[in-house]
């Protein structure tokens, strides 16, 4: 045989075995039993438990997994119930946001005077709260307040409903140092915006949103600068009258603007406090 054929029936026979190989690996996987899951003779309680451990451990992965595990085999009862709240915790600290958004709510309709809804109020805002800076973030520092302001206001109307149900809440002094923080964040926003248009000699339009600012953000130090983008609008658009009317304003008021209010360094906004956490 010719060492060219010779070498081409070689490759087509090797070819051949490990597809057959391959195939047998397949069937033979295909007999083989599956993984027993070594959970299924656990009770209600030490599911919880192994769950608690891993969630301290920061497995959160498996911590959700065996929460969902002790809710499907025991549906009913305390363990349960603790086990939906902190699987919302979990997949929060699990960085996937929508999935924790969507535990909380379920808690909050299905228990919502359980002693510990307040929580599932709380860890809503928290969840949607602007997240933390990078590393990069701090060696070229942004100014946040220019970002799209809908989580800001997403989690500011989050801590606003935990601080009307439940003003005597634990968790109620931090949901409102937070609220302030976003109230600030998102009046410099429209700030931003104002500026934008008077760049642009829209002056009308950097108007309405300065007059936005100085109606609805009251106590915040984004009102004197709204201010004084209308005295210069105003003017710009030969309203000379009104131009005085805002000047009177920011007059009147101007002891009682405090830049040092407006929280530019995350420094100062309180982390997740240690007793900020699921209890039973």
């Amino acid at each position: 045989m010719p060492t060219a054929l010779l070498s081409q029936f070689r490759l087509i026979l090797l070819l051949v075995i490990i597809s057959v190989f391959s195939s047998g690996c397949s069937i033979i996987e295909s007999w083989l039993p599956e993984e027993i899951d070594k959970t299924l003779s656990w009770s209600a309680s030490k599911l919880y438990a192994e769950a608690k451990a891993n969630l301290a451990e920061g497995e959160y992965e498996s911590a959700i997994e065996l929460y969902e595990k002790l809710e499907a085999r025991y549906p009913h009862g305390a363990y349960a119930q603790q086990a939906q709240l902190e699987t919302a915790y979990a997949y929060y600290k699990f960085e996937e946001p929508e999935s924790a958004i969507a535990a909380a709510d379920r808690f909050i309709k299905l228990h919502p005077r359980h002693g510990n809804v307040d929580y599932a109020y709380y860890l809503r805002g928290l969840i949607s709260f602007p997240a933390r800076k990078s590393v990069f973030e701090f060696i070229f520092p942004q100014d946040e307040s220019k970002r799209d302001p809908n989580s800001s206001l997403e989690s500011f109307n989050y801590f606003n409903e935990l601080v009307e149900k439940f003003p005597n809440s634990k968790y109620a002094k931090d949901a409102v140092i937070r609220m302030r923080y976003l109230r600030n964040k998102v009046s410099k926003h429209e700030l931003h915006v104002a500026r934008y248009y008077m760049k642009r000699e829209a002056y009308i339009a950097a108007v309405d949103r300065a007059s936005y600012v100085v109606e609805h953000y009251q106590q915040t130090p984004a009102v004197s600068d709204a201010l004084l983008i209308m005295i210069d609008a105003y003017t710009k658009l030969d309203q000379p009258r009104l131009a005085q009317d805002a000047q009177r304003v920011y007059d009147v008021n101007k002891h009682k603007f405090h830049k040092d209010v407006f929280f530019e360094e995350e420094s100062v906004i309180p982390g997740l406090p240690d007793w900020i956490k699921p209890e039973e």
